[in-house]
């Protein structure tokens, strides 16, 4: 199974960890991820005004080379997942943007939101399948009760990401069951976390993640997981960090699959760090 992969730019540095033991599951899964030539950074977040075609070229450029090798767009990080899925929605649906945003690149023929955008977690669901993936554990994590962390990036706008009930999510509690552990499910899995407020004002980010992690914690959680960088850097800040370890879930996929040491995984990033 070949996809075109888009890393983004904060797996190439302070999110090594994401990528890397994603890559080193690929290969178990027989998952081949190619990167685009010259992909660039997705702006970590969708410009909502109707008229910023620019802000969105980068993802459009992306798109069409995916486009043009008959492949599908995965990617790990919830921003750029964000990102891509709905500037490809605007591709698709809204003519002012497409247009622009054609004419801009020179594309011919144009771009019209041809592409499929996926999460690595989809992969897993819909291509792999997560009992082909239990199958394939070596290493289960039994006894771990883990509480999945969603936050709002993956999730909503609900109608256009379509990657799981934005109330009621499953696909991290059915990939938790997947590889041997026990999912806890807690009130605040699918709220935001506060990343965007981080600069303006870092103690409304701290106290919404004291909730966060409290609810999982008081719901009997022993850590937490998640694919947003964003939220791994305000979870694991100085003022929540000892109350409850969060990880990647690739960092767990690896574990579950024999493949955590291997040496193409770099260690573990700084903790704090995106």
């Amino acid at each position: 199974m070949k996809f075109s992969y888009y890393p983004g730019c904060t797996l190439k540095n302070k999110a090594r960890a994401l990528d890397q033991y994603a890559r080193a599951c690929a290969g178990v899964l027989n998952i081949e991820l190619e990167e685009p030539d010259n992909w660039q950074c997705c702006g970590g977040v969708y410009p909502l005004g109707r008229d910023e075609t620019a802000k969105k070229l980068s993802a459009v450029r992306a798109l069409q080379e995916t486009k043009e090798k008959e492949q599908a767009l995965v990617t790990l990080c919830s921003a750029c997942h964000h990102v891509l899925k709905r500037v490809n929605d605007d591709m698709r649906h809204v003519p002012e943007i497409r247009d622009k945003a054609n004419r801009y690149l020179e594309l011919e023929p144009p771009y019209q939101g041809e592409t499929k955008v996926l999460h690595f977690l989809e992969v897993l669901r819909d291509v792999v399948g997560f009992e082909t993936l239990r199958k394939k554990v070596t290493h289960p994590l039994t006894g771990r009760r883990i509480g999945a962390y969603y936050g709002c990036l993956l999730l909503r706008p609900g109608k256009i990401l379509q990657f799981d009930d934005p109330e009621n999510p499953k696909i991290l509690e059915d990939f938790i069951r997947a590889i041997g552990a026990e999912p806890v499910i807690y009130p605040y899995r699918n709220e935001c976390c506060g990343a965007y407020l981080s600069l303006k004002d870092p103690a409304l980010p701290a106290a919404m993640c004291e909730k966060i992690k409290g609810s999982a914690a008081g719901f009997g959680a022993d850590l937490l997981v998640t694919s947003c960088p964003l939220c791994m850097y305000n979870l694991n800040r100085s003022e929540t960090k000892d109350t409850l370890p969060v990880y990647y879930f690739t960092e767990l996929l690896a574990e579950a699959l024999g493949v955590k040491e291997d040496p193409a995984v770099s260690e573990k990033q700084e903790e704090g760090n995106p």
